[in-house]
């Protein structure tokens, strides 16, 4: 673009905007103040928000970002500007700005707290009545809460000044440099100004929180010490959950290997990590301040796999503190430079620096599965994406971006070598520390570092979509001998329609039955560049049982079994006891559920048969999830109810079987609580739910208390009695679990008038209390989900009508949350995909709505996507049941 030009709505910065401001603008420094004094009067919408911004311009004009509640005053270097004349809707339009000077612009205004996660977020503690408030921002909500350059390459230093409540902590990014106390019982807390940072990862944060704090120190190379301040926080009616020395203990081992694996000290002074309420992610890498979904302060008994899974997003947003804050992508497009990144090398971090021993085993289970399942959306993407506005960079946090490129940097360094890519991540942060980059600046890092052309790599790995299919291909004699033996792949990319070949290190092994168990006998690594490449190391041996290819996990593709190892699998899978491999085989087999290879009754005979072997307890969740998922959305519907009593009598009987309060058997009775939703095993959760003991042995706490509760709920309703027994439970420990659990519970029930119900709260994102938080709203969608394709029928048709509203109304989490929410899936009709409502209903609003915003119809497409995927399973079970 040459011009400033001025439109409305408009919220979705464009890539060509952001290149246009990034050309003109060099950003000197931002003072913020925030008055959140008023806070805790619910009444108040917004608060006061200053900033002051110095920059330099080559062009008389720009625009700020501010989505507000009102402006209030514009200066432009001393001069008043008329805030009628500026503001258009999000932005503020300047002119006369000098070129031959620095420029400074006062903005003074309301900004609106939040309840979407989004921005400001405001929380009221059920529990004790008291006001919490965090920050969330990426890609692009800094402009809710103050005036800034919303984009990643504008790069300044931050000083934030709060003002709240005396007894409240306040943090930012940096150390607290002075502090005032007011005479009206507030505070005023001015931080040290950020060294060069994006306004995503800026971050406030402000409330009665509980604070537990220590200290790490690293010995830098010339023999001094750096010494960083650590603090771990959260709620205060959590404080007696809260394991804040585990995670401490955590969070240096991180600090300790990444300050070694980088040879670049940590840059960002303090290391502070805030559990906080109602949060839309996992994490997320403010600098100095780390944000976490409180979900990982564990209020129930939390399994061996729920602590490494919180261990790996601790290392992964640490990660991030060198790849993507230190070293930030110029735009969206290479967003994959940091999550990528951070998701391998986090997972590699939970591996080599924690006591956790299994982190790539579930990073195979479940990571990779999500990436699988991206890549084969209509809606996939190359791993370098095209990003050409912010709606489509708020999508894009996706299992592409993280999990298949984590996936694909493993296989680079396995490639490379892991000392070159140890190597380039070293020179790559320091000749580019506090500034942007895209791809070819770390390929030109790799080449340095491996002495190797990156370039049809990355073509290969990175410009490219589509998932890579192993197989191989075997002959034998008649005595059972090997006469040859390849490793094929094929792959075709699903945007272009044209064949990929990549390149692949990974290792074959085959394994065979010894005494019941499946045991490695052979294997070698093998470097596969074109379509195929000998495994002679097979030649003149018996053929194996089971032919492994990727092994070790080293690469990104889905495994093809042979008919023999298939066969071998689904028989014996349980005595193969290598945990990666085990879980390599586990994941292969549900892509074959999905993709219509495998029918879904075989692979539902296969958990049953052989998942109460698993001793991982990451891997044992994967499968027990996958058992549901198979019978509740890939079986034929007229199969479910023989499947579903099968699979609550084995997980009945494993209840049994298993260690009291065990991993396993915590698992297991959550598990049947979600399965007893349609009907069955409801007597075994009336057995968690009554005052005695359970004869099985379980332990009720809080999550299975409420996942009981909703199950019976769903099943056959609350009467008053069931009624009054809930709420009293709710009383007597009121926490955010327990209402939302609640409201799901309540919108669960089979009855019409409280689907109308449920239904209406959540397309307005109000209930009788008022305005909905994210997660209160997204509770009583999945409630009304719960309900038989009868009941939900009369609402699919007002659906259609409303959601383009929503979304052009609201904000992308909310409108998001809720078109996901209450899409009519309809999967209990025993349709053929050409006959399905919602199918066809979802086909003809895409057809009709062509202009209908891309991220719109994105959501719409996956979900399309998704249900022909279901339906095309079923009708597979059905012919292999001979239905």
């Amino acid at each position: 673009m040459d011009t400033l030009e001025r439109y409305a709505p408009n919220e979705n910065l464009t890539r060509d905007e952001a290149a246009w401001r990034a050309a003109n603008i060099v950003w000197h420094s931002a003072d913020v103040f925030l008055d959140l004094g008023n806070a805790t009067d619910a009444g108040q919408e917004g608060y006061l928000s200053s900033t002051t911004l110095r920059f330099s311009s080559g062009s008389t004009q720009t625009f700020i970002d501010f989505i507000h509640g009102g402006v209030d005053e514009i200066q432009v270097n001393g001069r008043m500007v008329a805030v009628d004349g500026a503001v258009l809707d999000s932005r503020i339009y300047l002119s006369d700005l000098q070129t031959t000077a620095v420029n400074t612009v006062v903005i003074a205004g309301r900004a609106l707290y939040s309840r979407s996660g989004e921005g400001l977020h405001r929380f009221l503690d059920p529990q004790d009545q008291q006001t919490y408030l965090y920050t969330q921002f990426e890609p692009a909500d800094a402009r809710r809460v103050f005036a800034c350059f919303e984009q990643p390459d504008l790069k300044t230093s931050y000083r934030f000044t709060v003002r709240g409540p005396e007894s409240w902590h306040l943090a930012s990014n940096q150390p607290a440099e002075s502090q005032h106390i007011h005479e009206d019982g507030t505070k005023t807390v001015t931080f040290a100004p950020t060294p060069p940072i994006s306004s995503y990862i800026t971050s406030v944060l402000a409330g009665p929180y509980h604070v537990v704090r220590d200290e790490h120190s690293l010995t830098l190379k010339d023999g001094s010490e750096l010494r960083i301040e650590l603090a771990a926080s959260c709620r205060a009616a959590l404080a007696k959950d809260f394991d804040a020395e585990q995670i401490l203990k955590v969070t240096k081992q991180g600090l300790s290997y990444f300050h070694e694996l980088f040879d670049y000290p940590y840059p960002w002074g303090k290391y502070d990590s805030a559990f906080v309420p109602e949060y839309n992610l996992g994490a997320m890498e403010n600098p100095g301040l780390v944000t976490f979904t409180e979900r990982y302060v564990f209020t129930s008994h939390a399994t061996e796999a729920q602590h490494e899974q919180r261990a790996n997003t601790i290392m992964h947003e640490m990660a991030h503190m060198w790849f993507g804050d230190l070293v930030t992508m110029k735009w969206w497009d290479d967003l994959w430079l940091k999550e990528s990144f951070a998701d391998y090398i986090g997972t590699l971090a939970n591996d080599v620096a924690t006591d956790f021993t299994t982190a790539w085993t579930t990073f195979a289970a479940r990571r990779k599965a999500w990436a699988y399942v991206a890549d084969q959306m209509p809606t996939t993407h190359p791993i370098v994406a095209d990003i050409t506005d912010l709606q489509a960079a708020d999508q894009n946090f996706d299992g592409i971006t993280y999990a298949k490129g984590a996936s694909v940097l493993k296989q680079l360094a396995a490639f490379v070598g892991a000392q070159a890519f140890r190597d380039a991540a070293r020179s790559y942060f320091q000749k580019h520390e506090y500034g942007n980059t895209s791809l070819g600046d770390f390929l030109a890092a790799l080449e340095e570092a491996s002495g190797r052309d990156m370039g049809a790599w990355a073509d290969a790995w990175l410009r490219t979509s589509g998932v890579p299919r192993l197989g191989i291909e075997l002959a034998a004699d008649q005595q059972g001998l090997v006469t040859s033996a390849a490793l094929v792949q094929r792959g075709t990319d699903p945007l272009t329609g044209e064949g990929i070949l990549r390149p692949h290190v990974l290792t074959v092994a085959g394994y065979d039955l010894r005494e019941g168990r499946l045991v490695r006998t052979r294997g070698e690594r093998v470097e596969l560049i074109g379509e195929r490449v000998a495994l002679d190391f097979l030649v003149g041996t018996p053929a194996p049982d089971l032919l492994l290819p990727n092994d070790g996990d080293e690469t990104y593709a889905v495994i093809e079994f042979d008919e023999r190892s298939l066969r071998t699998l689904l028989q014996h899978l349980g005595s193969l006891t290598d945990s990666l491999p085990r879980a390599t085989c586990w994941a292969s087999l549900w892509d074959a559920v999905r993709g219509g290879r495998l029918a879904t009754q075989h692979y539902v005979d296969a958990v049953l048969s052989h998942a109460s072997t698993v001793q991982d307890a990451g891997v044992y969740a994967v499968l027990v999830d996958q058992l549901l998922n198979s019978v509740n959305r890939y079986l034929a519907p007229e199969l479910r109810p023989t499947a579903r009593q099968r699979a609550a009598e084995a997980l009945t009987g494993w209840l049994g079987e298993l260690e009291a309060g065990s991993d396993n058997q915590t698992t297991t009775a959550r598990a049947l609580a979600r399965l007893a939703r349609s009907g069955v095993a409801v007597e075994v959760v009336d057995s968690f739910l009554a005052p005695q003991p359970n004869p099985h042995r379980v332990n009720v706490d809080e999550q299975l208390l409420w996942l009981s509760w909703e199950a019976v709920a769903a099943a056959r309703g609350l009467d008053e009695t069931a009624q009054v027994r809930m709420h009293a439970a709710l009383q007597e420990n009121p926490t955010t679990i327990a209402q939302n659990a609640v409201r799901t519970a309540r919108a669960a029930r089979p009855e019409h008038a409280v689907k109308a119900k449920a239904f209406e709260e959540v397309f307005s994102a109000r209930d009788d209390d008022g305005e909905l938080s994210n997660d209160a709203l997204s509770a009583i969608a999945e409630g009304f989900g719960m309900g038989s394709r009868e009941l939900l029928a009369g609402f699919e048709e007002t659906y259609w009508t409303r959601i383009l509203q929503v979304f052009e109304s609201m904000s992308m989490e909310f409108s998001t949350r809720i078109i996901r929410g209450l899409f009519p899936r309809n999967q209990d009709l025993s349709d053929t995909p050409q006959h399905n409502p919602a199918l066809r209903a979802v086909t003809e609003w895409l057809e009709e709505h062509g202009t209908a915003p891309r991220a719109l119809r994105r959501i719409l497409i996956e979900e399309k996507a998704e249900l022909e995927r279901s339906l095309e399973a079923q009708q597979v079970s059905r012919r292999a049941s001979g239905v």
